[in-house]
């Protein structure tokens, strides 16, 4: 099979396309033929050695895939073959074949593309678990989204609009504000304005409930300096390259948090999270409350090109490897 595969951690340039042996599952794994995989920032990070789990070399990247199963582990019985799955990977997606846990893997609708169940897991159920089992965010609280025309920003404005929040959503481009406008929005702020000051007057001087913050830098500053009493800031990621160290005495004035969320982490120690999330949003998916925002699509032979597209920050929304 072919593969993009990660031989030293030079970054994405270091990714080459070669041909590998097809992979075989052990006990508890599926072997699944992808036929979408989801491009992440973390992809990136992951292939320079800056992730919070590196991989022994060789591998390939990838976190969340969409495919048929080809070949159950021994003791795997939740499943068929010829089965259309989802499945969050450690690793390895940027595959023809990936195997994967059989916990990590759930059943995809009929009525989903592949692109949009490769698009799902990763954007969705990061903003899905931040929001709701994070930062508890109730009906009528403020929500303010940085990096709202990304992936992840896109998912965040949506379920935040699905939970009854008011959105603020902050992006550097017209295109990405728009975007997040027709996620759902109610208010849009340039990030090279005075967020902190647009984020005042658009609350009434409220402040910020929720802040989810994939950007880090500058953006998580402004962002403490304009939450409401008994606030929460969610620590998605640092797209900016910069990230921040908090003074623990801003805390204390508001009774703020700061939360981080590593959503990976769940499918090992707390499995029952990712689950009961991505049942909620496949039902919502189905209602036609949630779609996919993928602005791109490339085959395995051009998997850099949309990758540099992410990194770059020059996506709208998501961008998705296809295979086959």
């Amino acid at each position: 099979m072919q593969a993009i595969v990660c031989h030293e951690l030079g970054g994405p340039a270091a990714l080459r396309l070669i041909e590998v042996p097809d992979p075989r599952p052990g006990p508890g794994q599926l072997r699944v033929g992808v036929r979408a995989c989801g491009i992440n920032f973390a992809d990136s990070l992951i292939t320079r050695g800056h992730y919070q789990v590196r991989p022994q070399l060789p591998f390939s990247p990838g976190f969340e895939v969409a495919g048929e199963v080809l070949e159950l582990g021994s003791g795997v019985d939740d499943f068929a073959l010829g089965d259309r799955v989802i499945a969050i990977t450690p690793h390895g997606g940027y595959a023809e074949q990936v195997v994967v846990g059989a916990k990590r893997c759930l059943r995809m609708p009929a009525a989903m593309s592949w692109v949009d169940g490769a698009a799902f897991p990763v954007a969705f159920g990061t903003s899905h678990v931040a929001l709701v089992h994070r930062a508890r965010l109730r009906k009528g609280e403020v929500l303010v989204v940085h990096g709202a025309g990304g992936g992840v920003g896109l998912t965040a404005v949506a379920i935040g609009k699905q939970l009854g929040a008011t959105v603020i959503a902050t992006a550097s481009s017209l295109a990405k504000r728009e975007a997040a406008r027709e996620c759902g929005a109610d208010y849009l702020i340039d990030s090279s304005d005075d967020v902190r000051l647009r984020i005042r007057e658009l609350s009434n001087g409220h402040g910020a409930d929720v802040v989810y913050d994939p950007v880090g830098g500058d953006l998580f500053t402004a962002s403490l300096r304009s939450m409401a009493f008994e606030g929460r800031i969610l620590i998605i990621g640092f797209a900016s390259g910069s990230v921040p160290q908090v003074p623990a005495n801003h805390l204390l004035v508001k009774n703020v948090e700061v939360i981080g969320v590593n959503w990976p982490a769940y499918a090992e120690q707390q499995p029952d999270v990712m689950i009961s999330s991505f049942r909620t949003l496949v039902q919502w998916y189905l209602d036609g409350v949630l779609k996919p925002q993928v602005s791109a699509t490339y085959p395995l032979t051009q998997a850099l090109e949309g990758l540099n597209q992410v990194v770059g920050r020059k996506s709208t929304g998501k961008v998705v490897i296809t295979i086959g």
